[in-house]
């Protein structure tokens, strides 16, 4: 994330002159470099995990403030993220938490990212930019499930999957800016143009 964070202030001056949205995007990935820095830390140590989720949480609020800009909440996708995640939390995920605490905030992200990636699918813009914002956060969200198999579940098939998807998602995000910001100074150049 911090690559990424980087490589869009790099295409501020360049590309976003006419696009200040991305910010958001650029907060969420400074969220995410925090959320990894207690997560890669934290050993055995639940409060390190806490503020892990904490931090993440906080990155999925930019990465929610992106989409809520430029559309709305997709309220069918929504019911049907939480109609499958809402029951695997209560059936699989609460009863191993053993923490109230930790309990609850696992609760409170799987929520909001939920959200995040129904708004994502609520975008209005041009079709490559909004399908990779939504295939970038269907992949974190997919991360953070895998994460939740190996850390309360003990189930591991999926560990190797982990790192994958949660660079390729902010790869993926990033492009999508990137071009999206590319056609918004393409179009302005045609309309100052004439």
């Amino acid at each position: 994330p911090g690559t990424c964070a980087v490589i869009l202030v790099a295409f501020h001056r360049q590309v976003f002159n006419l696009v200040r949205d991305f910010w958001w995007v650029v907060g969420a990935f400074v969220f995410s470099m925090i959320g990894d820095a207690f997560l890669s830390n934290k050993g055995d140590d639940e409060m390190l995990f806490f503020y892990g989720i904490a931090g993440f949480f906080f990155a999925h609020l930019g990465y929610l403030g992106f989409p809520l800009v430029n559309g709305s909440v997709h309220r069918m996708a929504l019911v049907i993220l939480y109609a499958g995640y809402i029951p695997f939390y209560l059936v699989s995920l609460r009863p191993a938490i053993e923490d109230g605490v930790l309990s609850i905030a696992v609760l409170i992200y799987l929520l909001i990212s939920c959200l995040v990636l129904a708004a994502a699918f609520g975008l209005r813009l041009a079709v490559w930019p909004k399908r990779a914002y939504v295939v970038g956060i269907a992949l974190i969200v997919a991360s953070d499930t895998f994460i939740a198999f190996n850390e309360f579940l003990d189930f591991t098939t999926f560990n190797e999957l982990i790192l994958p998807t949660y660079y390729l998602a902010h790869i993926t995000i990033t492009a999508g800016l990137i071009r999206r910001g590319l056609v918004s100074r393409s179009i302005a150049g045609s309309v100052g143009a004439n």
